[in-house]
């Protein structure tokens, strides 16, 4: 398999790597607090989805159709940190922090790249 190069490839891998690490929060606490399952749930979907949404942007049709794609992955990535924030508060763990942090990062970067996009249009 030939690997991409370039910040697409890079932002891809890293939206990749932060999905894979909600799906494990979220598989912690489905076996530790049952109350929270429904919780880290919506956090693993929105959280996979951004990297789903940067890969259909990759191939996309047109401009428009870039900037949708990417509009969308960063309104996925807000609504992550929204579902990471509850989980920070009730259950206490320095990881989901960690993954608050990455999410804020990720929340800058395709805000960037949806604006300059978009002046570019």
């Amino acid at each position: 398999m030939k690997k991409e190069t370039g910040q697409g490839a890079d932002l891809r891998e890293r939206t990749f790597e932060f999905a894979c690490s909600v799906v494990e929060i979220h598989r912690e606490l489905y076996r530790r607090e049952p109350s929270l399952r429904d919780i880290g749930r919506q956090a693993t979907s929105a959280a996979t989805s951004i990297g789903a949404n940067l890969e259909e942007a990759d191939a996309a049709q047109s401009k428009a159709d870039f900037i949708s794609k990417c509009n969308i992955a960063l309104k996925e990535a807000r609504e992550t940190r929204y579902w990471l924030r509850i989980l920070i508060r009730v259950a206490k763990s320095e990881r989901v922090s960690q993954l608050i942090d990455e999410a804020t990062e990720l929340i800058a970067i395709l805000t960037t790249i949806v604006r300059k996009s978009r002046e570019r249009a």
